[in-house]
């Protein structure tokens, strides 16, 4: 494969995952700082969210070389459940149980059927 066809392939999820870190930082992070006034943290989220965008624009420009857009947001969907949970374990101190592994299971073989087309 050419280094061109294969950075298509790749830069989306790479770029999404780098998005999905800003983005749930912005929807999240301010759960540490329940004290701080909400208007203050809405612009903070807002501000970190620029960066999100920044990200996931282009990887869904790019990515729609060659991924459909259905296959671009399952990607994306899998993508933030799996920062969330490193985020919701090692930044908010949370415990992920059973219930959390099977949902995000079933989520990620609903991600394995969309993609599974491509064969």
């Amino acid at each position: 494969m050419h280094s061109a066809d294969l950075w298509r392939f790749l830069a989306p999820p790479l770029l999404l995952v780098a998005s999905n870190v800003f983005m749930t930082a912005a929807w999240y992070g301010h759960l540490k700082f329940k004290a701080a006034p909400l208007l203050l943290v809405i612009v903070a989220s807002w501000l970190i969210a620029f960066f999100e965008y920044c990200l996931a624009v282009p990887a869904n420009r790019i990515g729609s070389a060659v991924y459909s857009a259905a296959e671009l947001k399952t990607m994306q969907e899998v993508i933030t459940l799996c920062v969330f949970a490193g985020f919701a374990v090692f930044y908010l101190g949370e415990t992920l149980t059973w219930r959390h592994a099977v949902g995000f299971a079933l989520i990620a073989t609903g991600a394995a059927f969309v993609f599974s087309a491509r064969s």
